[in-house]
């Protein structure tokens, strides 16, 4: 009797781990990427084959050392749909939506949820909460791991938009997902990535901080933090997400990385690159935040020079901007429905075909002097800069002596210039050029400018 009781049980046990196991991503309500061959893959018994039906059409493969994977045709937005997957077992997905899908990723600020932390609120949040239900935004949250090896699957629900789900989901991510919702009536699938006080080459495969940073200082090796070792949020959060399809990424990140701010450009440029190799979709769209000014700390606008230089070199990024939403006690700015909306301008911009609106800030493009008044001309201000107002307080020049002094400012017909009394012939301007400021510079859609500087020095 024991004898076969035992074959039994190792009869089931070889039935189930034969049994075909899709990625974790897979799940009754998700969201498929339109307009693009869709990845679905996971595990199964490494003899079998798989077979995976949708809207009617059914795909086949092999599966190959415990792993498949194949992929859909193209389809339009739409839904619901079932998608079945059949191995020795067969698993029917329900629910399943076709949109757009956007990976948000970063650090505590992308984190941070529309209910805000202890002491920290976000702007708007209850009528945000209250009106949230729409079963057309779907969010997933990928559970918090460290890994010293890439990682095949991860924790996480897919959840539809409701008041019960959305207080607890990134802010910046569902403000962002709302406005494309709203514009592009398709569904939207939201997959959110992401841990506080975390340092871009957490996020970053080992391979690459091998080969390109080696020795590099500042890479945080504290045992009471692993999360904030080299490759640990890429191998336990990032990489078991591949291949999933998806739109693009958006990603708020930064704080973490300011004491070494020296090599952030190319790290945070490395980062992004591989990525999109790992992903092979070629060069998606990556949209990131500038961090926002700060009472205390210091190389906030060492930081944000390092981003807008991303922005600049990187192709197909773009950059929200926040120097003038900051907060000058609170690392956590309140206005997060803003920086959500920055980012989907970004997209629908670029992605999206609303090729009539402005998107980004304005960038510093070049100056010219007279006498000892500087004109400084900007990307991205088709029709000039404005200052709503503010008080423009944060820029400064300097002349062949390297010394900078405050001056003084003002914008007539949409011209920007700047002077000092105590410099006759300036050579370089700078603004915003501190930890903290209250940004007063935008384009005429109020759209902030980045903090930057004329000079190198």
């Amino acid at each position: 009797m024991k004898n076969l009781f035992f074959l039994i049980s190792l009869l089931a046990l070889q039935f189930v781990s034969a049994e075909v196991t899709p990625n974790t991503l897979f799940q009754n309500h998700m969201v498929l990427q339109r307009n693009q061959p869709i990845a679905v893959f996971g595990n199964a018994d490494s003899e079998k084959s798989i077979e995976v039906t949708f809207k009617g059409k059914t795909y086949a493969t092999k599966v190959k050392d415990g792993y498949w994977k194949l992929f859909l045709d193209e389809s339009e937005a739409g839904g619901p749909f079932d998608l079945i997957i059949k191995g020795k077992n067969t698993i029917v997905l329900s629910d399943v939506l076709v949109g757009e899908v956007w990976l948000c990723s970063g650090q505590s600020n992308m984190e941070m949820p529309i209910k805000g932390n202890i002491g920290q609120p976000i702007n708007g949040s209850n009528l945000a909460i209250l009106n949230s239900e729409n079963s057309q935004i779907r969010l997933f949250k990928v559970g918090k791991v460290t890994a010293q090896t890439p990682l095949d699957s991860c924790e996480g629900t897919w959840k539809l938009a409701q008041p019960s789900t959305v207080k607890n989901f990134s802010a910046t991510a569902y403000f962002f997902g709302k406005m494309l919702q709203e514009k592009l009536k398709v569904p939207i699938g939201l997959i959110t990535s992401s841990w506080g006080g975390t340092p871009a080459e957490s996020w970053t495969p080992k391979n690459i901080i091998d080969s390109e940073f080696k020795g590099l200082k500042g890479f945080n090796n504290d045992s009471s933090k692993p999360q904030k070792h080299p490759s640990v949020l890429y191998n336990g959060m990032i990489h078991p997400l591949k291949p999933f399809t998806f739109k693009g990424v958006i990603w708020y990140q930064g704080e973490a990385n300011k004491n070494y701010y020296q090599n952030y450009t190319q790290l945070f440029s490395s980062m992004i690159k591989s990525w999109r190799t790992e992903w092979d979709q070629g060069d998606f769209p990556f949209y990131f935040v500038q961090i926002a000014p700060l009472g205390w700390g210091n190389n906030q606008a060492n930081l944000r020079e390092a981003q807008l230089n991303t922005m600049l070199s990187v192709p197909n990024t773009g950059m929200a901007v926040t120097l003038d939403i900051g907060e000058k006690e609170c690392i956590h700015p309140a206005e997060k429905q803003k920086v959500g909306e920055r980012l989907a301008l970004w997209a629908l911009a670029k992605n999206y075909g609303f090729e009539d609106i402005q998107y980004s800030g304005p960038v510093y493009k070049s100056m010219t002097t007279k006498e000892n008044v500087v004109t400084l001309q900007f990307d991205y201000a088709p029709s000039g800069v404005f200052n709503f107002g503010k008080e423009m307080n944060s820029f400064k020049v300097a002349g062949a002596d390297k010394v900078f002094h405050k001056a003084e400012a003002k914008i007539a017909n949409g011209k920007l210039e700047v002077w000092s009394d105590k410099v006759q012939e300036p050579v370089a301007v700078r603004y915003g050029w501190e930890a903290w400021v209250d940004g007063a510079l935008f384009n005429t859609s109020k759209l902030p400018a980045s903090s930057f500087r004329t000079d190198d020095w």
